[in-house]
Order: C-alpha cells, then structure tokens, then sequence
C-alpha cells in the first residue's frame, strides 16, 4: 500500500511540464522535492513554490547519480524543444541515456515506482496513422533530430530492462506536442514560435506548405494523464500514447494564432527542416481503456491562456508589437 502522503520527486522540475507537475502534486498534499540543472528549466517556472515547506528545490544534473529517499520518481530531465536538444546533441542523449540509468538505479534501490516522460518523436516520421503504441516507428539514426529521438527510444529499452531483470516499477508515457503556460519563448516550438511572432507584430514562419500536421494537448490535460498513470497498478508499464488526437495543419494553427492575438502579422513558408515528421496525431484507446483518460480542453480554449502568459512575458521584455 502506497503512502497516501508521498516524498514525490520530479527531475527536470522547473522546466515547462515539471512545473505544473509540481504543482499538481503539493496541492495534491505530497511532498515534492524539484531536482534540475536549469540548462533549459527557469526559476521563475517554480518561484511560487518556494514559500511552501513541502517544496524542496535543488541543482542536479541527472547524468550524475542522486542519492535520495523518496516515495516515486518523475523522470522528465531533458530538453524537449528542437533549438535546445541540438544546441548540445551529446548532452542531450547523454541526458536522455545515463539520466534514464542514473534515476532508474535510485528506483531499483528504494523499490519505488518511476515514471518516464518519453515522445511521440520515438515513432521519428510515422508510416501508421495515427501512431498507436504498438507502432514501433521510423527513425533515422544519424539525422539532427537523433540525439533526441534515438535518445528517448534508448530510454525506454533502459525502462523495460530494467522492468524485467530487476522487476522495478515503471510507468512510460509518450508525450504528444504539449502547450500552455510557462513555455519559454525562444523554444523554438510551433505554438510558442507563431504566438511569440504574432504579438511581436512579425511573419509567422510555416516550414513546408503549412500540410504538416500535429495534435496538441493542453499543459493541464496532460498533467493529469501524467499522474493517472502513475497511479495505476504495478501491472501496468506501458509504453502509453498521451496527446490530444485533435489533428491541426500548421497553417491551421497559424491562422487561429493570428486570430486569437488580432494580430496582422502575414505568413512566410520556409524550407521543411531534415527529418521533420508530415504527420503527428495520437491514438488514445490505450489511455481511455486503461487510465479513463481523455483531454477536455480544445486548442481553442487552450491558446487563451498560453497566449496571456505570452504577452505578460513579452511585455515585461519589451518585445510586444506597439
């Protein structure tokens, strides 16, 4: 029987996803301790936090060993952002490889339950569509975008090893595009990119012919998949899809930008980049059977919030269109 007060903690917490995670959790009454290098995670991101005493927020590296006692163990260290996992392609897998070996080895010896942040980038330029998780992809090895993909599917074996030879409780979820409060604007993301452009009154920059297509999850929904997996059984491992299945072009989601934000920024195509997938939609099935969950906030609803935060942060760095 799991504690019902758990000591929580979340690698990669002050980072986008980790935060809200962070906060899910404490108002959930557990103790959460916040363990993250800040390469590509903010101190602003958890600065609310710092008041409580059932938060605890320290400097790791995870391709360093932590030794901690805690409860359960959130894995969400590295950078999940194209600008930043290939800034440094080597940290990043190392990040994604001994980090995923490091927090895996503090699982094994408290006998806790780990919870692996993975992608949808493991199904690389999907042949399946949507990609279901038995799919198991399309990647190149060598391309730019490996050290982030390859590095998580590595992950993932790590995960599953570890689940067999030493039975150690894992959870794996595959995260589908995510948006909301709290993103950075500089992450080069497609949904901070064109908000970031459409408020700084400048051309919003489709790469391709605006086709491509992705889904995207509200940070709130995804969050509570997040901690639903968890919560489930031991007997439950996963690898499971979470991701809204709503299915947008880039033109699409340009367009509903620029409607939102009144802004008048025009639209610019740009070359596809080496390896960027056409296609990104997720089957749920799994996460309805399994976890009876399901997002419930449109990306209509959902880029009301994300575009005020983008405009208090702009607006504090002077970079809002006059």
């Amino acid at each position: 029987m799991r504690a019902l007060r758990r000591q929580v903690l979340v690698t990669g917490g002050a980072g986008f996803l980790g935060s809200h995670l962070c906060e899910r959790l404490l108002d959930a009454g557990h103790h959460v301790v916040c363990a993250d290098n800040f390469f590509t995670g903010s101190h602003d991101n958890v600065r609310h936090l710092l008041g409580n005493p059932a938060f605890e927020l320290i400097r790791h590296d995870v391709t360093f060993p932590l030794y901690i006692e805690v409860d359960e163990i959130y894995n969400l260290a590295c950078p999940a952002s194209p600008v930043h996992y290939q800034f440094d392609p080597v940290q990043t897998t190392k990040t994604s490889v001994h980090g995923a070996i490091n927090m895996l080895g503090l699982a094994k010896r408290l006998k806790v339950p780990i919870f692996q942040a993975s992608t949808s980038e493991v199904y690389g330029s999907p042949q399946v569509h949507p990609q279901h998780e038995q799919y198991n992809g399309n990647v190149n090895p060598i391309g730019p975008r490996a050290c982030y993909d390859e590095g998580k599917r590595c992950a993932e074996t790590l995960f599953f090893d570890y689940h067999r030879q030493f039975n150690t409780s894992i959870k794996v979820a595959r995260i589908f595009n995510t948006y909301g409060p709290r993103m950075m604007p500089n992450d080069g993301r497609v949904v901070s990119n064109f908000v970031v452009q459409a408020l700084g009154g400048k051309p919003l920059t489709i790469y391709g012919d605006g086709s491509q297509t992705r889904s995207f999850c509200f940070v709130d929904d995804m969050i509570d998949g997040f901690i639903r997996l968890m919560d489930t059984p031991a007997e439950v491992t996963g690898p499971i899809n979470l991701g809204n299945p709503g299915e947008f072009t880039m033109l699409e989601l340009a367009e509903e930008i620029l409607r939102q934000t009144g802004s008048r920024s025009t639209i610019e195509f740009h070359p596809l980049p080496q390896d960027d997938p056409t296609h990104r939609q997720p089957d749920i099935a799994l996460a309805r059977k399994t976890l009876g969950w399901q997002p419930h906030v449109s990306l209509q609803e959902g880029l009301g919030p994300t575009i005020a935060h983008f405009r208090r942060v702009l607006s504090q760095s002077g970079a809002l269109a006059s």
